[in-house]
């Protein structure tokens, strides 16, 4: 038994039967997911399969929410019940059947929020491996001395006694009292007093032998070293008996300690200290045996205790206590002390008039224009000076000389003895973090950092040190780590495997990045390569892996690493399934299926299923049509500069290295370079950061501000708003939608609510809301949908009966515009809702800029949860052009063609084009090429990323970059 797919072309039809997966194929039939027609479609196994299209036709949906989502259901369910009921469970997708599923591993651009602790190094399993070698071949020394610190048995002291030459000198000690450990809480007479009591003749004290009638009057305001004299022996045959039993009475005597004077023949007196603990016997400082977990800043033996293993502290930031320094101490200067109870308000105060009249300062002077040490004064106290204040105390005028505690330590002490969490979450407005003072930002205690492996020429590193190295130099560093023979034994295996990943990391593309990179600064792009890394590390093969474009933060001259490292994967016994638009990738794959031809409603059929060779063929296949020639990205007319810049000077911000940049006003610039070459710290950390700062000041300070990162932005005065369009999550929200989300559905409310139904029957605009009670139906509270927990089964989810799946109740869908009620309206794509709101500009403006972006097959209605990764990035781009444009405002936007098909990114670069020839500025952090090649103005980072990037490599017009030799970009520029 078969079925036939139709498909736009007889070329590209599929023939799907029953024993399919027995010749090597993953079948699926009848999928119905979201916008899935019902399609049927095989995939070959141990392949490498591109699954591309329009964004919204439905790859995603057959990828991950049909392949994935029913191989996970089934690993689940083939899990006993007892274990089923601790996990998650995964709906079944409405699909007939899908036949020849291997166990599946998705791998996709998003997932769940990184915690504070999680860095690329605990993400990749590296600092799991770094943790086992310092634990097997570090070399502990002191905090304080930098000594090296060893545990001695008694059996190891007596051996290195004995290997001194006949005739050696030894004074066998017992240290009894260390001044540096315990200054001042032993008496030293009361411990001399307890040797002689235990038979000792005679004692060491502050490295002068005394014996016990001849002391000297100790002094007790002052510490001293006293050691017991244990023996006194000279080395010679036959004396280990008595050498073992003088170092066991010492180490007894002295908790496991002993102090030896060896004197060799013809040679100086020695003073050497052993201990059976890890402590350090010059300075008395001990510390537990470090072991794996000693070594992690996630476990209390290794975090520092002072940021608990996070590297930053909060802390008040006179920045944020002073947020205007153009005010002054009357006009309310010190912006916590102007918030609170109008009493403590007063008194504060007035404790700051008389601190000003204590300087010498007037209070109605500016605080910029106040001596430095009046600030400081002001924000940290007097240091214990006093000095005459006046403060109100229970609306009683007092004055009294004393010192004042400062601005600063008031927050502080506040912050700690508050009980009202209303009062804590306002003084921790006035806070920022910073890096950790006590570990320097390191995570670790000081014993754990003093723990250092031996490279040779005296090169040694810490945990710390590794991790802070990229990951390119790492590898070079461990992979020729010397160790000796009694180290190979231990840690050659955990060396091996620590350069076989970070090995991995480098192939990806990831050499930049440094293992204390906190995870939450990665890129989705960086992450996925991180995962797909680790997976290649587990060296798994039957395995289905699903990936989402893997190529997002990739540029071009990357893409051949990247699709090495796949084919790895896929040699390995693997199946890979990539959702792609990236034309390197889709020539690349084995096969190719191209969902469409359309989005929505006009996508979620096969256009295309067969070879890679074959694509080209299809004359239905928009993708084929762009491979092929035969459609043609926008290239909008060149615009040259008018002379207008937004020039940045000595930009240093994170791996930058004091770059200049300059970028036309007017034109389409694009940021690019390889990935780490430090794009994103140029435009988000500094350029849009600066221009933000600078435009949220009133206009008549903004001479004032104090530019960050760099010396200055020059230009910024001729921009009047600067809008970010990032990759920020939506929500997740199944009551988010396009309607909500770019404020039309509150008109729509109010057109209903304005109608004569809705007014006769006194129905407000709140009655039209599903998310109130009211007018939506209580039944589903407005969902539509009742979702029922099964305790060993999926979950199930209904349409609501009460409702049918429209939201409200059946009064509030009596009322009627033009014919249809809200329901209608919401179930509407956006092309039907252009044609009914027509009439209404102020509607209809805002849903026209989402048929713009090339949304308009998309239902109002549709959740925002639900979207692809590129209707994300242009329903929120939509929102930004239904606001009211300002004279001249600068667009920026981080790698806008995420998930964009062909097709989508001539149509964002046509609603860019258009924003520029309204005036605008439009500033792209991007690498795909279309976008580069139509650009006025390309400024181009790199040449590598991390260290070895954060420069200019070239800046002007493409044809500019194109011709100059340095540059990796030129290569991929179509002019």
């Amino acid at each position: 038994m078969s079925s036939i797919e139709k498909t736009h072309d007889t070329h590209a039809a599929v023939i799907v039967s029953d024993d399919d997966s027995a010749g090597g194929f993953i079948t699926v039939k009848g999928a119905r997911v979201h916008n899935l027609k019902n399609i049927s479609v095989k995939i070959p196994r141990n392949k490498l399969t591109v699954i591309t299209g329009v964004s919204g036709s439905g790859k995603s949906s057959l990828a991950f929410d049909t392949l994935f989502a029913e191989g996970q259901r089934r690993y689940l369910e083939s899990l006993p019940a007892y274990t089923r009921q601790f996990l998650d469970k995964i709906d079944r997708p409405d699909v007939d059947s899908v036949r020849g599923l291997s166990p599946a591993i998705a791998i996709e651009q998003h997932s769940s929020e990184a915690g504070p602790r999680s860095t690329l190094a605990t993400a990749t399993e590296l600092h799991d491996y770094m943790r086992v070698l310092f634990a097997s071949i570090g070399v502990p020394h002191c905090p304080c001395c930098d000594k090296v610190v060893e545990a001695a048995s008694a059996e190891k002291i007596v051996e290195k006694i004995l290997d001194s030459p006949d005739g050696t000198k030894l004074t066998l000690l017992a240290p009894l009292r260390r001044k540096a450990s315990v200054p001042g809480k032993i008496k030293s007479k009361a411990v001399v007093a307890e040797a002689e009591r235990a038979g000792f003749v005679r004692v060491r004290i502050d490295g002068e032998t005394y014996v016990m009638e001849e002391l000297p009057k100790i002094d007790e305001t002052t510490g001293h070293d006293i050691e017991a004299v244990v023996d006194r022996i000279v080395v010679k045959p036959d004396i280990r008996r008595r050498v073992t039993d003088s170092v066991e009475l010492a180490m007894q005597r002295a908790n496991g300690s002993i102090c030896i004077l060896r004197q060799r023949p013809g040679e100086e007196e020695v003073l050497e200290n052993y201990s059976e603990r890890f402590e350090c016997p010059d300075c008395g400082i001990s510390f537990d045996k470090l072991e794996p977990s000693s070594f992690s800043f996630n476990s209390h033996k290794g975090a520092c205790p002072a940021c608990e293993g996070l590297g930053m502290e909060a802390f008040f930031d006179p920045a944020l206590v002073v947020p205007d320094k153009s005010l002054s101490l009357a006009d309310g200067a010190v912006a916590p002390w102007k918030r609170g109870p109008k009493r403590l308000v007063s008194s504060l105060n007035m404790m700051l008039r008389s601190v000003a009249a204590w300087q010498g300062v007037d209070t109605a002077t500016p605080w910029r224009e106040l001596p430095e040490k009046t600030r400081d004064v002001i924000m940290y106290g007097s240091n214990g000076e006093e000095f005459p204040i006046t403060r109100k105390v229970r609306g009683n005028i007092r004055r009294s000389k004393q010192a004042f505690e400062g601005v600063i330590p008031n927050l502080e002490r506040r912050l700690r003895e508050s009980e009202s969490e209303g009062m804590k979450t306002i003084l921790r407005s006035y806070m920022s973090r910073r890096e950790c003072r006590t570990c320097g930002g390191t995570r670790y205690k000081p014993e754990v950092l003093s723990s250092r492996i031996p490279h040779g020429d005296g090169d040694e590193k810490n945990i710390a040190d590794l991790l802070s190295m990229p990951v390119a130099e790492l590898r070079g560093w461990v992979s020729t780590l010397p160790l000796n023979a009694g180290e190979s034994l231990v840690a050659a295996n955990i060396v091996s495997g620590l350069v076989e990943r970070l090995d991995f990391l480098v192939n990806v593309g990831l050499g930049y990045l440094t293992g204390d990179r906190a995870s939450s600064t990665l890129s989705g792009g960086e992450m996925q390569r991180i995962r797909l890394a680790a997976q290649i590390g587990q060296g798994l093969s039957g395995i289905m892996y699903v990936l989402d474009e893997p190529t997002i933060g990739l540029h071009p001259h990357d893409n051949a690493m990247l699709i090495a490292m796949l084919r790895r994967l896929q040699r390995s016994g693997n199946t890979l399934i990539v959702v792609e638009h990236d034309e390197a990738m889709i020539r690349e794959a084995d096969y190719v299926v191209d969902i469409g031809p359309g989005a929505g409603r006009g996508g979620g059929e096969v256009v295309f299923a067969g070879p890679a060779t074959e694509l080209a063929l299809c004359e239905a296949s928009p993708t084929a049509n762009f491979l092929n020639g035969k459609e043609k990205p926008f290239a909008p007319g060149r615009r040259k500069p008018d002379g207008r810049f937004l020039n940045v000077r000595n930009a240093r911000k994170h791996n930058l290295h004091g770059v200049d940049a300059k970028f036309p006003l007017g034109c389409i610039t694009v940021v690019t370079g390889v990935s780490g070459s430090g794009k994103s710290s140029l435009v988000d950390d500094v350029l849009c950061s600066n221009l933000s700062g600078y435009l949220a000041r009133p206009y008549k300070k903004r001479g004032d501000y104090e530019f960050v990162d760099c010396d200055g932005v020059d230009g910024v005065d001729m921009v009047n708003k600067v809008i970010v369009i990032d990759k920020s999550p939506l929500g997740r929200s199944s009551r988010s939608n396009a309607l909500t989300y770019t404020g039309a559905f509150d008109d729509v409310r109010k057109l209903f609510a304005s109608t004569p139904a809705a007014k006769t029957r006194g129905y407000t605009q709140s009655r039209f809301s599903f998310n109130v009670k009211g007018g939506r139906c209580e039944v589903c509270r407005g969902d539509g949908r009742i979702s029922f927990e099964m305790s060993f089964l999926p979950n199930v989810t209904i349409t609501c009966e009460q409702c049918g799946g429209h939201r409200y109740n059946r009064e509030t869908l009596e009322v009627r515009y033009a014919g249809h009620n809200i329901a209608d309206v919401l179930e509407m794509t956006v092309h039907e809702a252009l044609d009914l709101f027509k009439p209404l500009p102020k509607i209809a403006r805002r849903i026209q800029t989402l048929d713009d972006v090339g949304l308009g097959y998309m239902p109002l209605g549709q959740p925002v949860s639900m979207l692809s990764g590129g209707e994300a990035q242009r329903l929120r781009l939509s929102a930004e052009l239904a606001r009211p444009p300002e004279k001249h405002t600068v667009y920026i936007l981080d790698e806008p063609t995420t998930g964009l098909h062909f097709i989508d990114v001539r149509r964002l670069m046509m609603i860019l084009a258009r924003l520029r020839d309204a005036g605008h500025s439009v500033i792209i952090i991007e690498h795909n090429p279309d976008v580069m090649s139509a650009a006025d103005w390309i400024v181009d980072m790199g040449p590598g990323g991390g260290d070895a990037g954060g420069r200019v490599v070239a800046c002007g017009p493409p044809e500019n970059v194109a011709s100059c030799p340095e540059s990796l970009t030129a290569p991929w520029l179509r002019l």
